[in-house]
């Protein structure tokens, strides 16, 4: 069953952020992800608003967590964690409607 990284922050020094995707994206392909939506632009319809908000969709569960603990992505995360504050990042599974 597909899942999803549902992940929204605040980007605190925008110049070390900007190593942040190209450390953490080749960690997270080697996964299965798949970056379906990634903006600083997004539009708050409800709630406090984030500098970034992204969903990035893997192939499972157990690939999803298995690229979080990858040792690569720990020191790609470092990058994230030191230049960005109000970090909410939540996986949610995918549901099949039927349709």
């Amino acid at each position: 069953m597909k899942v999803y990284y549902v992940n929204s922050y605040d980007i605190t020094d925008p110049e070390l952020f900007s190593t942040y995707p190209p450390a953490a994206l080749p960690v997270m392909y080697r996964y299965g992800a798949v970056v379906l939506a990634a903006d600083t632009e997004g539009r708050a319809v409800e709630g406090t608003p984030r500098t970034m908000n992204a969903v990035i969709q893997f192939p499972s569960e157990e690939a999803a967590l298995a690229c979080y603990d990858d040792p690569e992505y720990r020191a790609a995360k470092e990058i994230r964690i030191r230049s960005t504050a109000n970090c909410t990042m939540v996986l949610v599974k995918e549901i099949k409607t039927g349709r």
